[in-house]
């Protein structure tokens, strides 16, 4: 089964440095083969977390020194932080409209999945959510139905849009690890298995269908098993970390019928020729068997976000080269 988006396909993991959305929206609706809907951090209210806190409106949150915490109780009133990371969210999907007006093709939209929301948020009398099971159950639930009410209110705006939806879930491997530090610091949260994993991610998954959905982790070992039981019709790594280990569950999913994203393209450092930013790909893709028809259907994407980039005119380079890298992989693909 062929790429959904055609061969020499692009996107972005959708952070972006600087403060100015209007003009990076219009910059990626150009840019890349998927646009997407872009995230500047460096905004308040702009984080990957207060962007789902934004999502998440039937469960109160508010935001401590220490990050966002559930506030409990009776009252699901939303607090003045959450509001605000909402207002941000609705002024960001005008801009979106406006400047998308007429746009038909695929359209990408990020939010935390939710493990890692899990392991960020805080329950309201301390430690993660992820200690308790219901309350990440719950976490997730609410996710998964402002996650629906978000898609369906951007195919509302963005009628010709095809939507892609990217869970982002670096905090899963430490999840599966037992490795998130509980609270006082002093010990780890007990390790999640492999089906609980799975089915907390399959009902966000699950919530957005018919929408293509990826999962997003930045890991040397991602767990790419768990993502493909999930459901997700993509994963999204940055390829010059993976492990001999990882690579063999690449290839399950690309046998599988999973879209690879391929982080190929630096998030810093010099910026590469395209032949040597696609070699993580090109190289080990034959290496352990892999056909050269699919290596077509593979999207080029950044190493990871861009947020951290020096300024934006160095992630507009970063952004360019992943065109003429994609050209790159299809002529590998096509020899």
């Amino acid at each position: 089964m062929s790429s959904p988006f055609g061969p020499a396909a692009t996107t972005a993991m959708g952070s972006l440095p600087g403060e100015d959305l209007r003009e990076w929206t219009k910059y990626v609706l150009d840019a890349v083969t998927i646009p997407f809907m872009p995230e500047l951090p460096a905004r308040p209210y702009g984080d990957m977390v207060s962007r789902a806190a934004g999502l998440v409106t039937s469960l109160a949150m508010d935001l401590q020194p220490a990050g966002w915490r559930l506030t409990g109780g009776n009252d699901p009133r939303a607090s003045l932080d959450q509001r605000r990371a909402r207002s941000l969210l609705l002024q960001d999907l005008d801009v979106l409209e406006e400047l998308a007006d007429g746009y038909t093709g695929p359209l990408k939209l990020q939010v935390t999945g939710p493990w890692t929301l899990a392991a960020t948020v805080e329950l309201p009398r301390g430690d993660k959510v992820l200690a308790d099971h219901g309350a990440r159950r719950d976490l997730a639930e609410a996710l998964a139905y402002g996650l629906q009410d978000h898609v369906t209110d951007v195919r509302r705006r963005v009628p010709g849009a095809e939507l892609v939806v990217q869970l982002d879930e670096p905090g899963l491997p430490a999840v599966l690890a037992g490795a998130v530090p509980t609270a006082s610091g002093w010990s780890k949260h007990r390790a999640v298995d492999g089906p609980g994993a799975v089915d907390l991610l399959s009902r966000v998954i699950e919530s957005v269908a018919p929408a293509i959905t990826l999962v997003h982790c930045c890991a040397a070992r991602p767990p790419i098993e768990v993502f493909r039981k999930a459901g997700a019709g993509g994963v999204a790594v940055d390829m010059a970390l993976l492990t001999d280990a990882a690579w063999e569950q690449i290839a399950f999913a690309v046998e599988a019928n999973i879209t690879l994203y391929a982080g190929v393209v630096p998030t810093s450092g010099p910026v590469p020729h395209p032949e040597k930013a696609a070699e993580s790909l090109t190289r080990r893709w034959h290496e352990i068997g892999l056909t050269q028809r699919t290596l077509a259907d593979v999207v080029i994407t950044p190493a990871c976000g861009l947020a951290g980039s020096p300024s934006p005119s160095d992630a507009r380079t970063r952004l360019e080269l992943l065109r003429r890298t994609a050209d790159f992989v299809g002529e590998t693909a096509e020899a």
